[in-house]
């Protein structure tokens, strides 16, 4: 723990490092900043927390088992709103125009042009970046809330597996007012496949109809590329999806909250994974941010993903210290929604939502792993975190019941036990499946490595993810762009 000269010093360090027009500098300063107001307020609000019954119990502890303050994720949350709020002013180029309605267009771009060139090797925000930096924290706040009422109220998962569709309008609808670029790569080998063109021309259909319809309804138009546009031979073919375009980044925005809350149960998972998939962003935005002779729009676009991401880290690290084990606090659905969105508006902001997906890779396979029981093929417990021995103080997979078998769920759960994705057992006379164990793959590493301490079997779940997200980025900018026929960043293969 952080003695009061060391917060002290840091705190003072962080100050002096804030600069205007230096955006990387002032983020990094401001993380350390959101780092130490969360590691200072948690122990002292957890006791109130306590108080209105915001607590819980550790069950994979031996008894006696004392409570615990629970959505300190709030904490984190809030204080990393209003660390964005404050980055503004430093981050965002501030230009002059004189006099305002004295000033005719002309005055007002060579004003704008000489002070932005005047700063020396400036790589700044422009300014009309502030309208999408405005609708992200706007969407933050309005997921704080839904999980700060979650965690209150305790709704049903049919219920809140929407909600963040509904926080992430205002992104959404700026999105659409200020960028609304909604059309698509299309991979090389899709276009080179015999009878590729033609399934274009049928997605085509399908799409222009579809946009045709809902702008009969609304009176939006969605579409962004003309419908005569002309792509040369040796460039990658684009299809412009529309309105299917924001409905996949409402989905996005859907996934991405729900997969932190669905990979979670022991101490320092949910944090964990989420300060690991921070990192990975971070490294896959330097090597846009510090490879020269990138597009400035990529530039950009990875420039605010992390002013995002480092502040994010800043708080997230300081909240896991409370959190792992042995916890001294849960985080709740709270920091679940939070940190999930933090990484869909980097992504549909940032412009590579298709690479956030292979990040969350480990979180993709965890829901259709855990498919089965979530949507009751298979029978689902209410909590299916491990089991906890008291005796050698070791995780072990916790067991479904299986009461009411029938052809469906008897081939599921056989398939899944020959292949050694679970684990069951049998009533010794009939041979009949009686138990099963939860389909989470934190189960499933219990499974396949056998009883683990919970920070070691943590500390296993958080390496999967480093190792997977660093392969990503090594098959993002590698096989994506033979895949795909582009790459922005000029030491990817062509």
């Amino acid at each position: 723990m952080l003695g009061k000269i060391a917060r002290v010093s840091l705190l003072v360090g962080a100050v002096l490092t804030i600069a205007p027009n230096s955006p990387l500098r002032t983020s990094v300063a401001f993380a350390i900043i959101g780092y130490l107001i969360t590691y200072s307020i948690i122990p002292k609000v957890g006791p109130s927390f306590i108080k209105i019954g915001l607590k819980g119990k550790d069950m994979s502890k031996p008894p006696p088992v004392s409570e615990i303050p629970e959505t300190m994720g709030l904490v984190a949350a809030s204080t990393y709103l209003f660390l964005m709020f404050g980055l503004i002013p430093f981050i965002f180029f501030k230009y002059l125009v004189s006099f305002g309605s004295w000033a005719n267009d002309e005055q007002m771009t060579e004003n704008y042009e000489n002070q932005y060139q005047a700063l020396k090797d400036n790589k700044l925000f422009p300014h009309n970046k502030l309208a999408e930096y405005l609708s992200a924290i706007l969407c933050l706040q309005s997921t704080t809330l839904l999980g700060l009422l979650d965690d209150l109220f305790d709704i049903r998962w049919r219920h809140k597996f929407f909600l963040p569709a509904v926080a992430s309008l205002p992104l959404l609808i700026v999105y659409y007012v200020d960028f609304s670029v909604t059309s698509i790569v299309v991979p090389k080998f899709v276009t080179d496949f015999p009878g590729g063109l033609y399934f274009l021309d049928i997605i085509n259909f399908f799409v222009k109809y579809g946009n045709h319809a809902v702008t009969s309804i609304t009176g939006l138009s969605f579409r962004t590329l003309q419908t005569d546009y002309a792509v040369p031979d040796d460039a990658p073919k684009l299809i412009d999806l529309g309105i299917f375009y924001y409905v996949y980044m409402s989905a996005i925005s859907i996934f991405s909250p729900n997969s932190i809350n669905i990979l979670a149960g022991i101490n320092g998972l949910e944090v964990g994974q989420s300060v690991v998939l921070a990192i990975i962003f971070l490294i896959n935005d330097f090597c846009y941010l510090f490879t020269e002779n990138i597009p400035q729009a990529a530039y950009d676009s990875h420039l605010f993903s992390v002013i995002f991401i480092i502040p994010f880290l800043g708080v997230s690290l300081a909240l896991l210290q409370y959190n792992w084990f042995p916890a001294k606090a849960f985080v709740g659905d709270t920091y679940c929604y939070f940190s999930g969105m933090v990484f869909a508006i980097v992504g549909i902001l940032g412009h590579f939502s298709k690479t956030l997906i292979i990040f969350l890779v480990p979180q993709i396979l965890n829901f259709i792993y855990s498919a089965p029981q979530l949507f009751h093929i298979v029978p689902c417990p209410r909590h299916r975190l491990p089991k906890f021995n008291v005796k050698d103080g070791l995780m072990y997979p916790s067991l479904g019941e299986l009461k009411k078998p029938n052809r469906l769920n008897k081939l599921i759960l056989n398939l899944l036990g020959l292949v050694r994705l679970i684990k069951l057992e049998r009533d010794p006379k009939s041979g009949e499946i009686i138990k099963f164990s939860n389909m989470t793959i934190i189960n499933l590493c219990l499974v396949w490595f056998g009883p683990m301490r919970e920070d070691t079997l943590c500390l296993v779940l958080l390496g999967i993810q480093f190792f997977v997200g660093l392969s990503m980025i090594i098959v993002r900018h590698t096989v994506g762009p033979w895949l795909f026929g582009y790459d922005n960043l000029s030491w990817g293969v062509k």
